[in-house]
């Protein structure tokens, strides 16, 4: 009788023909196919912010344009956290059906056609119907990224989710630089600076086709995901280099024996060994944690809701803030883009340190402490000392990437971390939308920034105190069972 980590050939017709449908996939497929899953996470992680920070370099042409009140503009930048709260929840789910690579292609597909026809569809209502379109593709591809690190690299976590911050901090970056000049160049018309975004949007379609279109793409081994063998109940997909630490979880020949390495994985993640690829296979629970009796896991979830918060009162307001001081427009823009442009490296370097550290707390404290630091600084002297606070928000910011690694750092499973990854970023983006709203409130009630800063200022103390919490050393599998 076959066990729990038992499968021969003949137990289920269903699993031998989805077996013998599928081909060994050779080395240089494999190859081939990771070579293409990195390109398309790095092409895919370029387009999750351009649609807000090009908006927010423009956001008083805009406004103008379009005839927006202050409040009206502050629930535009409302939009981007409530996108990602309503839909990214359904991301795993969406993923389970479909698979991760063709959810993530149809979020490309739905951020090029938003931004392709947000500026032009006419009205308040039309640019945010649009704007929702684009940012319900970043939503969903927000919250697949860390399920797809985690599945394709298990043993690298941290330098692949620096990469992937890396792109998505020089996307954010360059839409906020080149936007306002883009659009002089193009004759001053906001609408030609909003819509060229779209094309690199599309240029991240194709990668993520041919992953959609491939046999065995969502997981490095040939996991057969939900069209085939998922169905029959095989959940096991591929894992990477967990040979190195010691779990050398392999299919026994001729028993089928498989032995979970997904301890061996997150060791790996924790102590940032970045060997190389090998094909393990891994076990998926079929429902995985239950991830709200987890403490770490809503630590994570408020953790990320209030980084999420000043990130995008950041992008949406912050030119702002420096217009209104006497800086040019043009500079406003710049500023933006190197706060933004701060993440490029700190993105790539912060997740690898946390990978080494057993307690996250220190990093979260010191990114809270820049942060305070350049939003006193906006409210005592905003243009004299602009390019400071820019570089300290920047810094601040990079509470992301932190964040992110922190979701790979906290599960344990392939199942754990896509409950971790989904709760955390729909429940902390359902926290944040507040924020953004309420500054464009305070702003066109308090008529300047004083109350708005202050308010920035004061949900960074909390931000610290669950930052610590979640970076304690355990995970969402433990908690949950206890």
């Amino acid at each position: 009788m076959a066990t729990e980590e038992t499968r021969t050939t003949t137990t289920s017709p269903a699993i031998r023909r989805s077996t013998e449908s599928t081909a060994p996939e050779t080395p240089a497929t494999r190859a081939w196919t990771t070579r293409l899953v990195v390109a398309g996470i790095v092409l895919a992680a370029l387009n999750l912010r351009p649609a807000i920070t090009s908006l927010g370099a423009l956001l008083e042409e805009v406004r103008g344009g379009l005839g927006m009140s202050g409040g009206v503009a502050g629930l535009l930048t409302s939009v981007p956290p409530l996108c990602f709260a309503v839909f990214g929840v359904t991301a795993p789910r969406l993923a389970h059906r479909f698979g991760p690579a063709a959810v993530v292609c149809a979020g490309m597909v739905a951020i090029t056609t938003g931004l392709a026809v947000r500026p032009y569809i006419g009205g308040t209502a039309g640019f945010l119907a649009a704007s929702a379109l684009a940012l319900m593709g970043i939503a969903v591809s927000n919250v697949l990224m860390p399920v797809i690190v985690k599945r394709w690299f298990p043993d690298r976590v941290g330098s692949m989710t620096g990469l992937y911050s890396m792109a998505l901090a020089l996307g954010t970056s360059a839409a906020a630089a080149v936007t306002v000049p883009m659009t002089d160049a193009l004759g001053g018309d906001w609408r030609s600076g909003l819509v060229v975004w779209a094309g690199l949007a599309a240029a991240a379609v194709v990668p993520w086709i041919l992953l959609a279109r491939a046999r065995g793409a969502d997981s490095p081994a040939g996991d057969r995901g939900p069209a085939g063998a998922a169905r029959a109940g095989d959940r096991e997909s591929a894992a990477s280099g967990a040979a190195r630490t010691g779990a050398r979880g392999s299919v026994a020949s001729g028993t089928g024996r498989i032995r979970d390495p997904a301890p061996a994985a997150a060791t790996a993640a924790r102590t940032g060994d970045l060997g190389p690829a090998g094909p393990v296979v891994t076990r998926h629970e079929p429902g995985g944690p239950r991830i709200t009796r987890s403490r770490t896991a809503w630590a994570l979830a408020v953790f990320f809701g209030l980084q999420a918060t000043a990130a995008y009162i950041t992008m949406g307001w912050m030119p702002q803030i420096f217009r209104d001081a006497g800086v040019a427009a043009g500079t406003a823009g710049l500023l933006l883009a190197v706060t933004m442009v701060m993440g490029v490296p700190l993105a790539f370097v912060i997740p690898r340190l946390a990978t080494r550290l057993p307690h996250q707390g220190p990093i979260v404290v010191v990114l809270g402490l820049c942060g305070l630091a350049g939003y006193a600084g906006l409210y005592l002297a905003p243009a004299a000392g602009a390019w400071a606070w820019a570089l300290l928000l920047g810094i601040s910011n990079c509470a992301f990437p932190l964040a992110l690694t922190m979701v790979g750092l906290r599960a344990r499973t392939g199942a754990g971390v896509a409950q971790l990854s989904a709760f955390a970023q729909s429940t902390g983006y359902l926290l944040s939308i507040p924020g953004p709203l309420l500054v464009g409130v305070l702003y066109q009630h308090s008529g300047g920034w004083g109350l708005p800063l202050a308010m920035m200022a004061g949900l960074m103390v909390p931000q610290i105190g669950v930052g610590i919490l979640a970076g304690r050393n355990r995970t969402v599998e433990d908690e949950a069972a206890a």
